[in-house]
């Protein structure tokens, strides 16, 4: 046992525990079955609250011999336990993605770390032993601690750790004093295994998990393995026990029950220190997400005289997990992942989340379909396995390993491969498989835990070899993972299943048809940053048609932003950067598909769709249903047919219906379609929970499919008589409650009074930009398609060219082209674009005598130029036109390559509310298969916008453009350029308008990646081709 501690200790990779227990079960013991029936033990003593606290910048500035018993340390500042130090003012949050932390400051390499700037957080904490623990042996338990500590006692050194997501005890007993104890501990920020540590995250340090003060038993079960273990025909289940005691005496009285009945119950006399247990299990429950079948395992330590010792209870699933002919089984099916990444986070505390917010989170899960999480990139807090065990989520269980950033520059070339970390590294491997034994022992009796994950983004080498054996050695019922070994191929044996990410669909069956040997997952696919997500439903279709293809993992759940103050109060969440670290990786730390306050957004409605667990295809008299539940009829669900005409309800009506899990069938819906009134019927066919469970009430929707059809009637003539007035600079037509200017020289129309009422403040103007979209600006879309920004702001109807052109000249004054109908006036006018060389456009305004004006944009194409963002025609209104109702896909923003989970119908949003709380302001509040809209003020009083079925058939050949009758629309508080100009909501300007575009397409989200990967193309538009758009707006 060393009995000092030295600085050394934390440069060298070699040393990363002294005096450390072994590690155990997670498993909480208790005096007595009263103790347990009220979850309090008094065996156990929580230490958070309030610790004294120092902080120095580097070893050299901390307090030498603060530890001792003479050094009074009660004058020191507070400190919240448990907490970062970066959340407690001290340091600052540093968020950076691969990059080091210390890179471009220091120059060091893997093992040493950096001097200069390396905090050390020193505590005490003052206490006094509880009276039911004097006496008996002490001990103390630390969460997490990050990145590594020192602790002492009473002035003596007990021991150090370096593992930060694992537990790290230590026995107190020898030192301890009479009366009052001083407990110290110091932390350092970086060690020698802070290289790897270098995960995608906030860059934190402290005492940031609880820290438990706690005693045993004479007879103590130190460590517990349960295996629920089920025969191939998933019939006969054995529970296999065993019990690491402290003390070869005394007996264990076990119990197993499941809903109050009682399925195995036993004792056994504990004649050695580890005792086993098997016994048998008739026709099982099994455990599964869709139903998460959970045993109680009641266990009782009694003495020697018969006295109860201790009590505890964990819960046991069933559930049989195998590779079998290349395929990932459970219970016998062929699983499919819908799972999602997600980082221990908070906004107000960093990896520090409540338990509420944790369970809050799987909760949302469970209520969006998805099945599986990540716990990306290392061992979480207890709470969220227990979690999964109860509510039915699959869990792949990550180790502490990422080294991404030395990775990069093998990657690069920048360093050869010998340089990887791990890698081969002697110096390493015990390190590392110390942590992937902490992560085994205290997690292996979770059922949801499906597979073991020795890591992320370490390159290759023996050491990862060695850690994936550790846990085939260890747990044979359990299957491995490490995507590492894709960019290494000299050692497979890393991982038993073939992992890769973000790459696209094409790539994963060109890789499948080539390699047949491992079934195939996507560890991080979907990259959802910013507004992104779309294409996803690509993945989600091919999990059906390739079976080696069993699902994958979004990129990810919650952004890791923070809950901060600008300079004048306002609240916002902060990014990467904003608290002023350098380097760091900006606003890449926002990838959720929730917020940072933990509200979903918009782009959680095409998770939920792409992820319901039954493919639903509505036809025109039938509904195709496939089940692709595992283990769960239909008929467990309450089916509902929703018929609506134009967007108003007719009639919902039950649907029973039963199909076997991993089915396929066609059912009627005659019985449901008796209308013959002309009109759009749009038929929704639901399923919902019938009964009220832990994660969601009865009538939770859990999985949709709709159809649309039309039965035709012819629309309704525009009539009433006009007048037009031909002025010199103006053009001005009238009607009986409304007057229109159109102007010569600005090139349209400039005034629309409606009932004594201005509805357009500014000419509205063709629009072909967007603001860009998190990934728009990693594939550098601005760059490639900037030109269209300025064809947006700078278009003109008076080419300067003009007049030393004495041929375009004559084509200019031909413009405005007017023609006057008994019908209708329609005026015409040509827009030239600063498209490198211009390019042309025609905007007809045809004005109908109800007030109706019908805009028409006609692009013609030009082949030397790059697909334009979006093609649409933009108006501001006055902010008073804030409350939005439309009909169209909804309620969530849509686009063209993310609107599988929309849906048709009439919905209604304040403007204000339009705009997502992106953490940078981007593109936001689309709606695809807009029919009409309606933008109104508090007194109803505003502009109806509405698609156009035009007489001479023009329209497009392409499908994902909008279709005749339907246009794409926004109405937000910004322009584009606005959102483009601020990188924080607050940074946006007052509002003083509402923004309208109105369009034939805008292109996809694409969400493959952030950092490069493009829209698909069949999503994008095309400029190289003829683009024709026409709608209606009118006043209300």
């Amino acid at each position: 046992m060393r009995e000092k501690f030295e600085y050394a200790i934390v440069k060298d990779p070699k040393i990363f525990k002294l005096n450390v227990l072994p590690a155990h079960s997670d498993h909480t013991v208790y005096r007595s079955r009263e103790e347990l029936r009220f979850g309090r033990s008094s065996l156990r003593q929580s230490l958070d609250g309030v610790w004294k606290f120092h902080y120095a910048r580097n070893y050299a500035a901390a307090v030498p011999g603060f530890e001792a018993l003479s050094y009074d340390a009660r004058s020191w500042e507070d400190i919240r336990v448990p907490a970062h130090i970066q959340m407690e003012g001290y340091d600052v949050p540093a968020y950076v993605n691969t990059q080091y932390p210390w890179d471009g400051r220091d120059e060091i390499e893997p093992g040493e770390i950096p001097e200069s700037f390396n905090p050390v957080a020193s505590y005490v904490k003052y206490f006094t032993i509880p009276e039911e623990m004097r006496g008996r042996r002490l001990y103390i338990s630390f969460q997490g601690v990050e990145s590594g500590f020192a602790l002492f006692m009473n002035g003596s050194f007990v021991g150090y750790s370096e593992d930060s997501f694992t537990p790290s005890e230590f026995e107190l007993t020898p030192f301890l004093t009479e009366g009052e104890q001083k407990l110290a501990v110091q932390v350092f920020k970086w060690t020698a295994s802070s290289w790897l540590e270098d995960q995608d995250f906030y860059r934190f340090s402290g005492i940031f998990r609880e820290v438990i003060l706690f005693t045993l038993p004479e007879i103590h079960v130190y460590d517990l393995r349960i295996r629920a273990l089920l025969d191939s025909s998933l019939t006969k289940g054995e529970l296999e026990l065993r019990f690491q005691l402290t003390k070869a005496a005394g007996k264990i009285r076990y119990t197993l029950s499941r809903e109050g009945r009682t399925a195995v119950r036993g004792t056994a006399d504990c004649l050695a220190e580890c005792v086993e247990i098997n016994a048998q299990v008739e026709s099982p429950a099994l455990w599964s997400a869709e139903n998460p079948a959970l045993y109680v395992l009641d266990v009782e330590i009694l003495g020697q005289d018969g006295a109860v010792q201790e009590v505890f209870r964990e819960a046991v699933g069933f559930r049989r997990f195998e590779l079998k002919d290349g395929l990932m089984l459970l219970n016998g099916k062929r699983i499919v992942f819908h799972g999602v990444n997600r980082h221990e986070f908070s906004c107000d505390r960093g990896r520090v989340p409540k338990p509420e917010e944790v369970r809050q989170d799987i909760i949302c899960m469970k209520r969006n379909n998805i099945d599986a999480v990540r716990t990306s990139h290392y061992p979480d807090a207890s709470d969220i396995y227990r979690l999964c065990d109860e509510y039915g989520l699959y869990m792949i269980a990550e180790n502490n390993m990422e080294s991404h950033g030395i990775w990069d520059l093998i990657e690069r070339g920048e360093k050869p491969i010998e340089y990887a970390l791990p890698g081969n590294r002697e110096e390493y491997l015990p390190m590392l498989l110390d942590r992937v034994n902490s992560t085994y022992q205290r997690d292996k009796n979770h059922p949801s835990v499906l597979i073991w994950s020795i890591g992320n983004e370490s390159f290759g080498g023996k050491d990862t070899e060695r850690m994936a054996d550790f846990f085939r050695k260890e747990d044979p019922y359990r299957l491995v993972h490490y995507e590492g070994t894709a960019h290494d191929r000299r050692y497979p044996n890393a991982t038993d299943m073939e992992s890769q990410m973000y790459i696209s669909v094409p790539d994963i069956e060109r890789f499948l048809g080539e390699h047949g040997e491992k079934p195939f997952i996507l560890c991080e696919y979907a990259h959802a940053m910013g507004n992104s997500n779309g294409a996803m439903h690509k993945y989600t279709e091919l999990s059906d048609r390739e079976v080696r293809y069993q699902g994958g993992f979004i990129w990810d759940f919650v952004d890791q932003s923070l809950r901060r103050k600008n300079r004048y109060g306002e609240e916002y969440q902060a990014y990467g950067g904003d608290c002023g670290e350098r380097p760091t990786d900006y606003d890449f730390s926002g990838n959720g598909i929730i917020d940072g306050k933990r509200q979903p957004y918009d782009k959680m409605q095409e998770v939920k769709y792409n992820y319901q667990g039954l493919r639903i295809t509505v036809e025109r008299e039938s509904v195709t249903i496939r089940n692709r539940f595992l283990f769960t009829d239909l008929s467990a669900f309450d089916g509902f047919v929703r018929v609506e005409r134009n967007g108003e309800l007719l009639r919902e009506q039950p649907f029973p219906a039963a199909l076997p899990p991993l089915s396929e069938r066609s059912f009627s819906l005659l019985p449901y379609l008796s209308d013959t009134t002309a009109g759009e019927y749009a038929v929704t066919v639901s399923f919902r929970l019938r009964e009220r469970n832990a994660w969601a009430e009865a009538g939770h929707e859990i999985a949709f499919g709709q159809g649309v059809y039309e039965i035709f009637a012819p629309e309704r003539p525009h009539r009433g008589k006009l007048t037009v007035i031909h002025g010199g600079w103006n053009i001005g037509v009238r009607g009986a409650d409304f007057d229109i200017l159109l102007s010569r020289l600005q090139g349209g129309i400039v005034s629309y009074r409606y009932a004594g009422k201005e509805l357009i403040l500014e000419l509205p103007r063709p629009n072909f930009w967007r603001a860009p979209t998190s990934n728009d600006k990693g594939n550098q879309m601005a760059f490639r398609y900037g030109t269209w920004k300025l064809a947006s702001l700078y278009q003109t109807s008076i080419p300067p060219e003009a007049k030393e052109n004495p041929e375009l000249m004559r084509e200019l004054m031909s413009y405005p082209k007017i023609l006057e109908t008994e019908d209708y006036v329609e005026v015409c006018f040509k827009k030239w674009l600063p498209t490198g060389a211009p390019s042309t456009l025609l905007v007809t305004y045809r004005i109908f005598g109800d007030a109706a004006v019908r805009v028409t944009m006609d692009y013609a194409g030009d082949a030397a130029l790059s697909p334009m963002p979006e093609f649409s025609f933009l108006m501001k209104l006055d902010a008073d036109y804030r409350h939005l109702r439309w009909y169209g896909l909804g309620p969530a923003e849509n686009y063209c390559d993310r609107r599988s989970g929309a849906r048709l119908g009439i919905y209604e949003k304040e403007v204000s509310d339009n705009v997502q709380p992106y953490l940078v302001p981007q593109e936001s509040g689309n709606r695809t298969g807009v029919r009409w809209a309606e933008l109104t003020d508090d007194r109803g009083r505003g502009i109806r916008f509405s698609g156009v079925r035009e007489e001479n058939g023009k329209g497009q050949d392409d499908p994902y453009a909008s279709r005749p009758g339907t246009m794409e629309l926004s109405a937000i508080p910004y322009t584009p350029e606005q959102l483009e100009e601020a990188r924080h909501p607050y940074e946006l300007p007052r509002v003083f308008h509402t923004v309208v575009r109105a369009g034939l397409k805008q292109m996809g989200v694409a969400g493959d990646d952030s950092w490069g990967a493009r829209t698909h193309e069949e999503y994008l538009v095309d400029a190289r081709k003829p683009l024709h758009f026409t709608f209606e707006f009118r006043g209300i």
